[in-house]
């Protein structure tokens, strides 16, 4: 009998040395004690080790230095983004307390299981990206879409690299350049102190049932006034135009500091998960105490406690709106990273014996609780201006993807040292973690002896890396914002990580088989994870997801930046592109295989969604599996240039 076997590259090795590498039985190998045969685990295939702690020879990938390297990067990927600056805007866009519902209800039947299916899926297949889904390669698809969705992810999140770098770059003078007016950036109607505009009207009598609410909103009505913090923002920054067809000219510092924040995201990653590793203690560890230090500065300014009140008080009324769904799903799925790659990608250079079950529920509980504190930061800084401006909460600012950099520097300009800590805010950002997820999930989709593949990683870095910055152009002239939200608003968003997360659950429940995916973790960890989780592949996630997707298409509504400009019909078309453009990387490549694949369709479906194991699983392969062995080179060729040129 002879096998192929898939290393990185997809190299097949000798047919005698394959028959001798699943002949030999798993020992497990540990210091001072005997070397034992183990017995094979009943209806898997696999071979328990015995002891989970006990490591495997996996020489020719790359494994964290240290497993902290690992949760450090999850970490620092959501803290740095995720929590920090989509959470508050999407909790101030859907009516504050409110959104935590739906969040935390996702969070248990959508967020913990994924989460922990996409580790422990990249562990137990020491690859990333595509290649993940050898355990059912006819579903190769969703790795492609996965590979779609983050490049697109990092293509337009790095911007919130860019613009925090901008802000640092201007962090250098005291007083800051958005705590004062003067600047040729303001307008006439520019002020730091709406108290004393407003003071005279505050003062003057009204009758007992008008609200002080409407008097205040009156007096800003016929004053027009807007925060030094806003017209930074809106008319230094980004120097927004009229609308997505008016694309204007190029920022050119916007440029500098994109092209700074590419080359910087490149040296961090380019030598593999080794460099990254010592990246992400800072990244992940240094916004936390940023994050401190402006809550506590926060809830002491006058009117933060209003700002709290309303971040935790639900409007419930808004749970009846299907955006409001949506936009939960999406912020879970996002800020854990689900349906983007990167978790598969990250959890291939654990060992394989790592406890991934246990890494699963202690990032899932830093990831939510650093959104909820996150919130705490944002919604006590917008009590404040609320208080500062005579205005309702609600009204105090742009409820779009410019809210953190709205909330963040006014609470740096309120505190001593403000250019000090502008400096640390603007260093709290960081987004190579995707980046490398998207890099792994190309090396390892690479065809085998070809000119690609001999590439050094360091060159397919840079290859990507500069095409996402030319794509990223267009997002730093005046017209860019609009850009950015209509990238944020489809390419990964609801519909498109909704639709991933319901074919990965499906597929590794109902194709791959959710008994045979818990005894292949409880091979890696030692034991079997709780019910809930296969419960949840099985049935609830996958139809929480389909209900809120179709939720979304029922509901579907224009995309509106800021409550006030709607996008042209073509800027819709464009944006719709981008969402099919992974989503239907799914059916088709499912249509392309079994149309390329010989045999009745039983026998086509047999076949295909045979799993293709890579070289490590022969440690706990029986020879007598059939079901188990890799298909022939020849039969796979085909199929390895399809991927590889989509």
């Amino acid at each position: 009998m002879s096998f192929s076997l898939s290393d990185d590259c997809g190299t097949c090795e000798d047919e005698s040395q394959e028959e001798a590498e699943v002949a030999r039985p798993l020992v497990s190998e540990t210091e001072g004690s005997s070397t034992e045969v183990a017995e094979p685990r009943l209806g898997t295939g696999l071979i328990d080790t015995g002891d989970p702690a006990t490591e495997l020879g996996h020489s020719e990938r790359q494994t964290w230095s240290r497993q902290m390297d690992f949760i450090m990067s999850c970490v620092g990927f959501a803290v740095g983004l995720g929590n920090v600056w989509r959470f508050p805007y999407l909790c101030y866009k859907n009516g504050g307390g409110v959104f935590l519902i739906p969040y935390l209800l996702m969070v248990f039947v959508g967020g913990v299981p994924v989460f922990f299916l996409e580790i422990a899926l990249g562990q137990f297949m020491k690859q990333g990206g595509v290649a993940t889904w050898n355990i059912a390669p006819l579903f190769k698809g969703l790795g492609l879409a996965s590979m779609v969705i983050v490049f697109f992810c990092n293509t337009y999140y790095i911007m919130v690299l860019v613009w925090g770098l901008y802000f640092l770059a201007h962090s250098f003078t005291s007083p800051l350049p958005w705590a004062t007016c003067g600047h040729e950036w303001n307008t006439v109607n520019c002020t730091t102190n709406f108290s004393r505009v407003c003071l005279n009207q505050s003062l003057s009598p009204s009758p007992a049932n008008v609200s002080s609410l409407n008097t205040s909103a009156s007096c800003l009505e016929h004053t027009g006034l807007r925060s030094s913090v806003m017209e930074f923002w809106e008319r230094k920054v980004l120097r927004l135009s009229g609308g997505l067809d008016e694309v204007g000219d190029i920022n050119g510092y916007l440029v500098l500091c994109l092209l700074a924040t590419w080359v910087i995201v490149y040296f961090c990653i380019w030598k593999g998960v080794k460099s990254a590793g010592k990246v992400v203690y800072f990244t992940a560890v240094f916004p936390y105490l940023v994050l401190v230090v402006l809550f506590v500065h926060g809830v002491s300014l006058p009117g933060a406690v209003n700002g709290i009140i309303y971040y935790l008080k639900p409007d419930w009324s808004k749970l009846s709106e299907a955006q409001v769904w949506i936009d939960a799903a999406t912020q879970i799925f996002f800020s854990y990273a689900i349906g983007l790659g990167a978790l598969t990608a990250l959890g291939s250079y654990n060992r394989f014996n790592n406890n991934c079950y246990q890494d699963a529920f202690i990032l899932a509980l830093i990831n939510s609780g650093t959104s909820f504190f996150a919130g705490f930061v944002v919604f006590s800084v917008l009590g404040f201006m609320a208080a500062e401006q005579g205005v309702d909460i609600s009204n105090v600012a742009e409820s779009g993807p410019g809210l953190a950099f709205i909330a963040y520097p006014k609470a740096v300009s309120l505190m001593p040292l403000a250019p000090l800590w502008a400096i640390h805010f603007s260093l709290c950002l960081s987004q190579f973690v995707g980046v490398e997820g998207f890099i792994t999930g190309i090396m390892d989709m690479l065809p085998p002896k070809s000119f690609l593949c001999s590439l050094r990683r360091e060159v397919v870095v840079a290859i990507c890396c500069f095409t996402c910055f030319t794509i990223d152009l267009s997002m730093v002239t005046q017209g860019g914002m609009y850009v950015f939200q209509l990238f944020d608003y489809y390419s990964a968003s609801g519909i498109t990580l909704l639709w991933q997360a319901f074919w990965e659950c499906v597929v590794v429940a109902w194709v791959y088989g959710a008994d045979r995916f818990m005894d292949d973790v409880a091979c890696m960890i030692g034991y079997r994870p709780l019910p809930y989780m296969k419960w949840c592949w099985s049935y609830v996630t996958p139809v929480v997801c389909m209900g809120v997707f179709m939720f979304h298409v029922v509901n579907y509504k224009r995309l509106v930046y800021n409550a006030v400009y709607v996008y042209p019909w073509w800027g819709e078309v464009l944006g719709w592109f981008l969402a099919l453009s992974s989503m239907l990387c799914i059916p088709l490549t499912v249509l392309y295989k079994l149309l390329h694949c010989k045999g009745s369709l039983r026998e086509r479906w047999q076949h295909l969604t045979t799993p293709v194991w890579g070289r490590h699983h022969l440690e706990f392969l029986p020879p007598e599996n059939e079901a188990r062995l890799l298909p022939k080179a020849e039969e796979n060729k085909n199929t390895l240039l399809y991927e590889s040129v989509i």
